[in-house]
């Protein structure tokens, strides 16, 4: 008898099947974030090509539309376009030095034009217009200019992901990106939860990183992105139903 799923294994479905649900899109089985806040999309734990679960993925998502499968390691249905593929690791919290940071300000939709310009400077990964909505987002400024950040993106119960930390090149080497994700971890922790995170398994400065700051290692895991069909085939019925 097999052990049933983890809840980090699937961590965008627990998210919008938890804490996230008012975000969540449904689909016959298939569920995903607004298009604006987060370009993940969830797959159940056992899609099956047979059914109806990639034709609600497609009716999801539009046609030619690029969406991102987050830990999928099946196999993608003829005709649709992997457009990234690329291996990642996941690691949680094990003895992490949590603390609030002096200088750390909360940012929020008023900062979202500077937050957009330092990750299209830094590229940390996926982040968007509503992004922010997701959870506490915290910045550091200097002489007014948004320079490091760091926040919380997937909410699985019980646990709440880090993401999107980056700093300006102006400024790096000073610990920003240390300070701002203890900082964001304290806060996941004084709500009773526990801070986990993903990068790249082949960027050993942030592996490096995350380890000498109390995160281990859960498991290996892959970041998928495709493309759905021009022409798709949809469910007959057209509809697609936002939960929550």
């Amino acid at each position: 008898m097999s052990a049933a799923p983890h809840v980090l294994d699937n961590p965008a479905r627990a998210s919008l099947t938890g804490p996230h649900a008012h975000f969540a899109e449904r689909r016959g089985r298939v569920l995903r974030y607004p298009a604006d806040v987060s370009p993940w999309l969830a797959l159940p734990d056992d899609p099956d090509p047979d059914a109806d679960d990639w034709a609600d993925v497609a009716a999801l998502a539009g046609p030619g539309k690029e969406i991102a499968l987050p830990g999928f390691s099946g196999e993608i249905p003829a005709g649709w376009e992997i457009t990234f593929r690329g291996e990642g690791v996941q690691f949680v919290d094990d003895g992490l030095a949590a603390a609030p940071d002096p200088e750390a300000v909360r940012l929020g939709p008023a900062d979202v034009p500077e937050m957009l310009d330092l990750v299209e400077r830094t590229r940390p990964g996926p982040f968007l217009p509503r992004t922010v909505e997701l959870g506490t987002y915290l910045g550091i400024r200097r002489g007014g200019a948004l320079v490091a950040m760091a926040g919380e993106r997937l909410h699985p119960p019980g646990w709440t992901e880090i993401s999107a930390v980056c700093t300006d090149a102006a400024v790096r080497g000073e610990g920003l990106a240390t300070r701002l994700t203890l900082a964001v971890a304290h806060g996941i922790r004084a709500r009773g939860e526990t801070p986990f995170l993903h990068t790249a398994a082949d960027n050993a400065t942030a592996v490096r990183l995350y380890e000498s700051l109390g995160f281990r290692l859960r498991r290996r895991t892959r970041f998928l992105a495709a493309r759905v069909p021009e022409r798709p085939e949809r469910p007959a019925d057209g509809r697609v139903a936002t939960v929550g």
